[in-house]
């Protein structure tokens, strides 16, 4: 074999597991595997799971909150102050930038990422063309999704329809959306389902993204899904519009999303940043309802959004921490809650992102990460270091420290 894992532990109710690898591959998962391999690594009882998915992140935005910075904290100043910066930005200032980023988020785990890659008649496709160079360049080390994201509207920005079809020719692998900042919205939706079908290819929405629950269009996406047949290739980010409903407005929208097989990006660092900017008192949380859509039937992802812009003034690029925030935020640390959160950050968006070839099962690709913790339902709680990231059967990122508590005596 290519490379064998020693003694990991998959799963908190089985004996530790070897992991045999080769040409890229899984191909043995057992108490015990003698075969001779190039390589071997002892995982020393720590937990390996598969490789993190970033579901929903803008790596042409990464890093550039110090440029102009988003005083009041609000998603209007952010597409304000962004939409300033944009005709500014170089492809090669755009390059150093994702490239910065997307090395982040390798080295904290992440195998796969489904990035947003916007466009205008005023900065052209710098971002798209820099971005769709990026997924050429690391195609070794980490699997990209380009979806062609329309951030300003398409019919309000007139030449958006047109650069849409292009994006797509260009090579986008997925088609952008952004209802809630557009007009009309229904010819916003439909246009997206049109071209999807013409390139045969997914969708992704920036969705219901406000305080309120005033403007939404989640159901009509949900008819217009199960009325083309997309069940289970629409996906939705934000969505935090939810989280002000009562439950009997609430129950139906979510068995409408279901029945639909909706995938939702919650991206909790973003939306409470962002949110409840005006509340005076009890300031709302603003996080799209987890739970109810969870315990709905709904396919749920956690995902990162921004790193360092006006949008979301920090992060490091590890997915973990989204994930750990998103437990307080939203009651996800009970004992029957907690374990469906590491999901959300892996078979969840896998789900969304239809990567067959994904899992911790033999014949699937060997995408790995080692967890410097001994527990599979304390991988999201102790933050673990990643100690071994693994794509392809390939060591890509391998992490070593030495920490001396000194004796108080």
């Amino acid at each position: 074999m290519d490379l064998i894992i020693k003694q990991a532990r998959i799963d908190d109710d089985l004996p530790l597991q070897d992991i045999g690898i080769q040409d890229g591959k899984i191909v043995a998962i057992a108490k015990e595997i003698n075969e001779i391999a190039d390589e071997v690594i002892d995982a020393k009882g720590n937990v390996v799971v598969p490789g993190f998915i970033e579901s929903h992140l803008h790596l042409d935005k990464a890093l550039i909150a110090d440029r102009m910075p988003n005083k009041s904290g609000t998603l209007q100043e952010a597409i304000r102050v962004t939409g300033q910066l944009k005709p500014t930005f170089t492809e090669e200032d755009i390059y150093n930038r994702a490239k910065e980023a997307l090395e982040m988020i390798i080295t904290h785990g992440t195998t796969t990422v489904r990035t947003q890659s916007e466009f205008d008649p005023s900065q052209g496709f710098s971002g798209l063309k820099t971005i769709l160079r990026l997924k050429e360049e690391y195609k070794n080390v980490i699997d990209m999704q380009v979806v062609a994201f329309p951030q300003e509207g398409i019919f309000k920005v007139p030449g958006t329809k047109e650069m849409m079809y292009e994006a797509m020719e260009m090579g986008a692998d997925v088609v952008g959306g952004i209802p809630y900042n557009d007009s009309p919205v229904e010819d916003h939706i439909d246009l997206v389902f049109d071209i999807a079908k013409h390139y045969d290819k997914d969708i992704d929405f920036h969705q219901d993204f406000s305080d309120e629950a005033d403007h939404l269009s989640i159901e009509y996406i949900c008819e217009k899904t199960i009325k083309e047949g997309y069940q289970g290739r629409v996906s939705v980010g934000h969505l935090t519009a939810l989280h002000a409903l009562p439950d009997h407005l609430l129950t139906p929208i979510i068995e409408k999303m279901a029945k639909a097989k909706i995938n939702v990006m919650s991206l909790p660092a973003t939306d409470l940043h962002l949110g409840g900017r005006n509340d005076s008192s009890n300031v709302r949380r603003a996080v799209t309802p987890i739970r109810k859509l969870r315990d709905g039937g709904v396919n749920v992802c956690l995902s990162t959004n921004n790193i360092r812009n006006a949008f979301t003034p920090y992060g490091t690029g590890d997915i973990i921490q989204t994930a750990m925030l998103a437990i307080p935020v939203s009651h996800l640390g009970g004992a029957d809650d907690l374990k469906t959160v590491l999901p959300m950050i892996t078979t969840n968006p896998a789900k969304a992102l239809r990567l067959e070839n994904y899992g911790l099962a033999v014949g699937k690709q060997a995408d790995l990460v080692i967890l410097d913790t001994k527990i599979v339902n304390h991988a999201i709680i102790d933050i673990p270091e990643r100690l071994f990231v693994i794509k392809k059967g390939n060591i890509i990122v391998k992490t070593t420290k030495t920490t001396i508590l000194s004796k108080p005596y």
